[in-house]
């Protein structure tokens, strides 16, 4: 389990420490499912994997929680398309 990515419930976002930087991925609770409605990789980071490392943990938290993923941005449709393993999750 990728134990750098966490859960910040007080900001409904998922963040992953790279350095002195957060890249983040932002959602909504809704009662069936989590929507993840944004991510975002700061500049200095992109081209690194840094995003797909933040959902995939993203993912395994919401695995652990028990609950479903409804992509709200390109980004993760875009990921979970490449990862047909994690189909299970969605809503």
């Amino acid at each position: 389990m990728s134990a750098a990515v966490r859960d910040n419930k007080d900001k409904n976002r998922f963040e992953l420490d790279v350095g002195s930087e957060v890249a983040f991925a932002n959602y909504r609770l809704t009662p069936q499912a989590l929507i993840i409605t944004h991510t975002e990789t700061p500049r200095s980071l992109r081209g690194r994997g840094i995003a797909s490392e933040l959902v995939k943990g993203a993912l395994e938290l919401i695995r652990a929680d028990g609950k479903k993923v409804i992509a709200g941005c390109g980004f993760v449709v875009h990921y979970l398309h490449k990862h047909p393993e994690d189909a299970d999750l969605i809503a």
